[in-house]
């Protein structure tokens, strides 16, 4: 997996995304749906109609990952139905990637409330 620091925030694209997408169409994507950018070190996660493939895009600083999965059996758990707008994009933790690449449904789970500095 990637290494995430704190610093490094993780987008969803909500809604349907075509995978056929790669490296530039995907950092499009990022760029002009939103108001991102793609080379700033945070990952971006798409996923396809059926939820049975994801895509994260990542720029380590020297060059762009793109890393895809596919499930052999079964769905992603992914935020949001069909109606979300394709445009719309959701902040998650790097903690919740890993549940939801793990095949944790994210809506059934509540996070603890732990004591945080203010920024």
């Amino acid at each position: 997996m990637i290494p995430t620091g704190p610093a490094t925030k993780v987008f969803l694209a909500l809604g349907a995304t075509d995978l056929r997408k790669g490296f530039e169409g995907l950092g499009d994507l990022v760029r002009h749906r939103f108001n991102e950018d793609p080379l700033s070190g945070h990952l971006f996660a798409f996923a396809n109609r059926n939820r049975t493939r994801i895509k994260l895009l990542y720029w380590d600083g020297s060059g762009t990952w793109l890393l895809t999965k596919r499930l052999a059996k079964g769905r992603f758990h992914w935020p949001g139905g069909e109606a979300t707008p394709t445009d719309a994009a959701l902040r998650i933790l790097a903690e919740e990637l890993t549940l939801l690449l793990s095949g944790i449904d994210l809506e059934k789970t509540r996070s603890r409330p732990w004591w945080r500095k203010a920024a």
